[in-house]
């Protein structure tokens, strides 16, 4: 008789943003020497609601929690990682190798998350042939045929707001299935591109209006 297929994991939005929070807080438990957690534990360091925590763990988890006694941590740490494809790394390429560029190019942390950013790329002649963080900068005229030859699927803009969906066309012709974006503009993209953005105005507007709730 064949052997019937695992059905897909499949988790919300909502709880996929929670998860990189579940793994830290689980490898702070473990280094402390813990080796079993309890969903209301959990819930309960990130202030969240116990059974929403309860059924977003149990959606990863290979072994069912034990009751009164919990998750084996180890067990959580390998399905998370996982699930969120940290174990896998994937390549990457950066274009705009101005501060924030830099500033992710010699962040060493990511290949924790599953990502290696191969190449940097960058429009000024200036920078083209200079070293960062061991990585030579290449020039965004060549930057499709290295995502083509390469068949990488990840890129990272950097680059000022008017440039970005220049860079965006690039990356898209090269392959890219995937855009983390840190430009302050909004990009077009066939519907099965996926965008991340990361839009730090909007991020500070929302902080600074928070503030201004908490202390009127």
């Amino acid at each position: 008789m064949p052997q019937q297929k695992k059905a897909p994991v499949v988790v919300s939005i909502q709880a996929l943003h929670r998860m990189p929070y579940y793994l830290h807080l689980l490898k702070d438990y473990q280094a402390a020497g813990e080796t079993v957690i309890s969903a209301k534990a959990v819930a309960t360091e990130l202030r969240l609601n116990d059974v929403q925590v309860r059924k977003d763990l149990a959606a990863v988890s290979s072994v069912k929690g034990r009751p009164n006694t919990g998750f084996e941590i180890q067990d959580l740490i390998d399905n998370m990682e996982d699930y969120l494809g940290y174990n896998n790394l994937m390549d990457a390429v950066l274009v705009g190798t101005g501060s924030l560029g830099r500033a992710l190019l010699s962040y060493k942390g990511f290949e924790n998350y599953g990502l290696n950013i191969v190449a940097a790329f960058d429009n000024n002649p200036d920078l083209v042939g200079t070293r960062i963080s061991e990585r030579t900068v290449k020039s965004t005229e060549d930057l499709s045929d290295f995502c083509k030859r390469l068949k990488i699927h990840i890129g990272i803009i950097t680059v000022p707001a008017p440039a970005a969906q220049e860079v965006c066309d690039q990356l898209l012709d090269g392959g890219i299935l995937a855009i983390w974006n840190f430009a302050p503009a909004h990009l077009s993209a066939p519907e099965h591109v996926l965008i991340q953005d990361e839009n730090m105005a909007a991020s500070l507007a929302m902080l600074s209006r928070k503030l201004k709730e908490a202390t009127r």
